[in-house]
């Protein structure tokens, strides 16, 4: 699997048009489905939808079916992530987009720090800077497959994290840059593939179409009783907060396991499955173990390859969830992507802001680390019979 792919002096410094390449079927793996998000869905998800289907799609979200799954999910999900006293598990419609406004009305109070080191870690500081009520935020940038640190400064009381940067393939340990220090923390990608100390956040807010293997259009976030008690205030102050915004209004839903829209019913229950299904496995230490193994082989083989390398320099960067590796100019990863596409192994293509040569691999945990290893084998195949 991890053999070389010699290229000629004579192969192209771009190959415009992918042939006709059959990878062998000894070399594809179990699932070919490798996106960031939408993720790989296990087969086992699905059929518990259907078996529950009857009677409870098309139901009433307020009433018993519907709630039971919100509570099994809360549940679920303070327990996989060992919440400590008093953080409660807060579910909103709209996804982690929509979330970042939820901030800006319901969490910072006058003044963001924020870490930039790719496209979805500025959206959230773009989102501060344009809130009129706010004062614009400091924002500290490093650039694409590097990360920054938060600094500790007087004036700040919400430090905007992010754990795993989905378009670059670059992850950070959550820690508080201070005693006190008010914490939040996109976890989008890397919740339930990444290890994290609750008592480093206040807030750790996530979407379902990552490591939870389910649809998007759902935000969940995981709060302290600090940042209950912000909410409280801001959103019983005089600031208006717009309904489907309020933090209050969605802690208080929640509280009974409800949303405060009506949510996608199908995307709680696949949620619900996937937590449970890993809390089955051991909990968050063996979802990370998956990953971690799904990336040790990754990089492995990027790091032995004589034409591709990993993107992230430092490996105490390297995602263990979202994996990008930069090829040579000689390979086109483009034509690699189209031509695994072709023969059924999906959404290898890189972030496409990003603008680099290159492959984007999730390795979430529901992806099986033996699937990573014939994608892997796979790549070689057909570089190689690009080259020849």
């Amino acid at each position: 699997m991890l053999s070389h792919v010699t290229l000629s002096s004579e192969t192209p410094a771009s190959i415009s048009d992918a042939p006709d390449i059959e990878i062998p079927e000894s070399l594809k793996p179990s699932d070919g489905r490798f996106g960031s998000g939408p993720s790989k869905v296990r087969a086992e998800q699905v059929a518990a939808l259907s078996a529950a289907a009857s009677t409870y799609l098309g139901t009433s979200h307020r009433q018993a079916p519907v709630r039971s799954v919100v509570k099994r999910l809360r549940s679920g999900l303070s327990e996989l992530f060992s919440l400590p006293d008093g953080y409660e598990v807060v579910l909103g419609n709209g996804g982690t987009t929509s979330f970042w406004d939820v901030a800006t009305f319901c969490l910072i109070e006058r003044k963001s720090q924020h870490l930039s080191f790719g496209e979805f870690s500025s959206k959230f500081a773009a989102a501060a800077k344009a809130a009129p009520h706010l004062e614009d935020p400091e924002v500290i940038e490093s650039p694409a497959g590097d990360h920054p640190e938060p600094v500790a400064r007087d004036g700040i009381d919400l430090y905007a994290l992010t754990h795993n940067e989905t378009s670059t393939g670059v992850a950070m340990q959550i820690r508080r840059p201070a005693v006190g220090a008010f914490v939040a923390v996109d976890a989008t990608s890397g919740a339930g593939g990444l290890r994290v100390d609750p008592e480093q956040f206040d807030v750790y807010y996530f979407a379902p179409q990552k490591c939870f293997a389910s649809d998007g259009g759902l935000w969940t976030a995981l709060v302290s009783p600090a940042a209950i008690d912000r909410v409280e205030r801001l959103c019983s102050s005089s600031r208006f907060v717009p309904a489907s915004l309020d933090l209050k209004i969605a802690t208080d839903n929640s509280r009974l396991d409800q949303t405060y829209n009506t949510p996608g019913l199908a995307t709680l229950l696949m949620f619900a499955e996937q937590v449970e299904w890993m809390l089955a496995g051991g909990g968050l230490d063996w979802t990370a173990g998956r990953c971690d193994r799904s990336a040790e082989i990754l990089y492995t083989w990027a790091e032995q390859s004589d034409f591709a390398r990993p993107f992230v320099e430092k490996p105490s960067m390297r995602s263990h969830v979202v994996g990008t590796i930069d090829f040579v100019d000689a390979v086109d990863a483009a034509q690699v992507a189209k031509v695994l596409r072709a023969n059924g192994i999906v959404d290898t293509e890189p972030y496409r802001k990003l603008g680099r040569n290159q492959l984007r691999i999730a390795m979430f945990p529901a992806i099986e680390p033996d699937d990573v290893a014939a994608l892997c084998a796979c790549i070689n195949h057909v570089v190689g019979a690009l080259a020849g």
